[in-house]
């Protein structure tokens, strides 16, 4: 078994227990691998959750959309499915919390670790150049965990208007107040397009920050 395979068993043992500081300590430590092959491998677990994200959003506007239509005795059914978008959203939102924080504290604890290894040079001109590595990689890094956390704050206006959607409709399930909530409907819509958009842009920094990094 190679490496990679054991460390996909390793990550479904811990990820399955929510221990994501200790897989990254297994993978450093028993596996070998390093800081920047972590912080890739997080950038791009964080690309894929935010995509997850964006269709567990859109999913709640279409059953919203779906509601306007309803006929009779589908009024019901019709609630129960924004119910469980909107709980699958949220659920989702976590997901990249929780990713968002470990990719920044693997990126802060290579950057440290790199930053101590340049001292290390005997040769000026490798010093330099690791320097100037290190600058770049930092101003890249920057930038994609502006962009991500952009798109991060932008996720809880959204389940706050969808929480509150959702109970409305709980404690007022008619036709009547259905009709009087387009509005609010609309203005989900428009949050979940802007939000929609900044996870599109943190998506393609996720991907040029990846293609920016030395493979190996």
């Amino acid at each position: 078994m190679n490496r990679h395979s054991i460390g996909i068993m390793v990550f479904l043992v811990l990820a399955a227990t929510g221990c994501q500081s200790m897989y990254n300590a297994t993978m450093e430590n028993v596996f070998g691998y390093e800081k920047r092959e972590l912080l890739t491998k997080s950038v791009a677990a964080l690309r894929e959750d935010q995509q997850e994200a964006q269709e567990e959003f859109k999913d709640a506007i279409t059953q919203i959309k779906e509601l306007y239509g309803f006929q009779g005795g589908e009024l019901e059914d019709t609630y129960n499915r924004i119910k469980s978008a909107y709980e699958d959203a949220k659920a989702q939102a976590e997901v990249v919390n929780k990713r968002v924080a470990n990719m920044e504290g693997i990126a802060k604890s290579m950057f440290a670790e790199w930053e101590g290894e340049i001292k290390q040079f005997t040769n000026p001109a490798f010093a330099a150049d690791s320097r100037r590595q290190l600058a770049e990689t930092r101003a890249r890094y920057a930038q994609l965990s502006k962009s991500v956390r952009a798109s991060e704050k932008s996720m809880p206006p959204v389940l706050k208007q969808l929480n509150d959607y959702v109970l409305y409709l709980k404690h007022n399930l008619n036709a009547a107040s259905i009709g009087s909530l387009k509005g609010e409907a609309g203005s989900i819509q428009t949050q979940v397009e802007q939000l929609i958009q900044r996870m599109n842009a943190s998506i393609a920094e996720a991907d040029a920050f990846i293609q920016s990094m030395p493979k190996g």
